[in-house]
């Protein structure tokens, strides 16, 4: 669990887990994250004790904490768990899992594994979303508001509008998918694995995701108060009606500054040394967390489900049939639309 995550004091949620487990007769064990420089070899450990008494991994914080859970217990035969206590949750709310967390501990107890599409960026996994441009310094400046003036939807609102006020760049990338190669200028490139936040701003490509797919969303470049117009329809549902927004969906897409070859990738994941270090390196922003990877980026979906333990909704057994009879067919339908799309933005 994450000691510092939301609004939710840690010793309250730990107490509210004992009580759960004690009371269900099971065996448990907390491992508390203090330092988020500690995360992934605490997530490690929990993982190795999983794996030695046939465990469930479950992490309890945000989406943040959550991916950084996932990352280490996808590809170790472990079943996972979630206990959302983020701002946003949206990993939570789209799988069902109750805020409120003796709700959540219920379900965890009453629970059976369903898998869960994972997206991955150079093998680094994303559950809601990645994102290169503007948006990771959005999470940044959101982060840095959030410290000085509280963990609140208002204030990631606030620091919304000042970061489009503020200094940012076009990107001038080009992506390949299956071969096909289109150039394009965008402010920012945002790649979404989750339906619920695809719905809430409007995005089309959100039933992709329940098709085994992921969902690009390129923004044109534009201007200050056209991008504050974007963030208007996000939050009114319109997002996809929008002209300087280009929306498709994809299992494979690989991205790199123009005038970059597409080389192997370098699959490495966080780098925190010097700024010299990271000039041949792009921001990323995975699941809220910040890391510098070096491109091409390639974004896809993962090979293998995280297996969840949750209450399963009669909505799960059909999305998974829905699933295995319509995404082979929704990606041919929407490949055909993405180049087309992406080079009249570049015209």
């Amino acid at each position: 669990m994450n000691g510092g995550s939301g609004r939710h004091d840690a010793e309250e949620t730990r107490r509210h887990i004992a009580s759960a487990m004690q009371a269900a007769a099971r065996s448990y064990r907390i491992f508390v994250i203090e330092d988020a420089s500690q995360i992934q070899s605490t997530a490690q450990q929990a993982v190795d004790a999983a794996r030695e008494q046939g465990g469930v991994v479950v992490a309890v914080g945000g989406d943040g904490t959550i991916n950084a859970v996932a990352n280490t217990v996808l590809g170790s035969g472990c079943l996972f768990g979630a206990i959302p206590q983020g701002t946003f949750n949206y990993f939570g709310r789209t799988h069902g899992i109750p805020e409120e967390i003796g709700d959540a501990l219920d379900d965890l107890l009453q629970g059976e594994p369903v898998p869960v599409q994972v997206g991955l960026v150079n093998d680094h996994v994303f559950l809601v979303n990645a994102s290169v441009g503007l948006y990771p310094e959005l999470l940044e400046d959101r982060e840095a508001f959030k410290q000085q003036y509280g963990r609140s939807r208002l204030v990631a609102i606030w620091a919304a509008i000042a970061t489009v006020f503020g200094r940012h760049r076009t990107l001038n990338m080009v992506l390949e998918q299956e071969g096909e190669r289109v150039t394009m200028r965008t402010t920012t490139l945002f790649v979404g694995n989750n339906r619920l936040q695809l719905e809430q701003v409007g995005m089309p490509q959100a039933q992709a995701v329940v098709q085994g797919q992921l969902a690009a969303i390129a923004v044109r470049p534009i201007g200050k108060l056209a991008m504050l117009w974007l963030g208007a329809c996000g939050a009114l549902g319109r997002l996809g009606d929008a002209e300087n927004v280009v929306g498709f969906s994809f299992r494979k897409l690989t991205i790199a500054p123009r005038g970059k070859h597409f080389a192997a990738k370098d699959t490495s994941k966080t780098d925190t040394k010097s700024v010299g270090k990271r000039s041949n390196k792009i921001k990323v922003a995975a699941d809220g967390e910040i890391m510098w990877l070096r491109p091409p980026l390639e974004f896809r979906v993962a090979s293998e489900s995280l297996l969840l333990i949750k209450r399963r909704h009669a909505s799960d057994t059909e999305n998974e049939t829905h699933r295995a009879a319509e995404s082979d067919s929704a990606a041919v339908d929407d490949k055909a639309d993405w180049k087309t799309r992406l080079e009249g933005d570049a015209a």
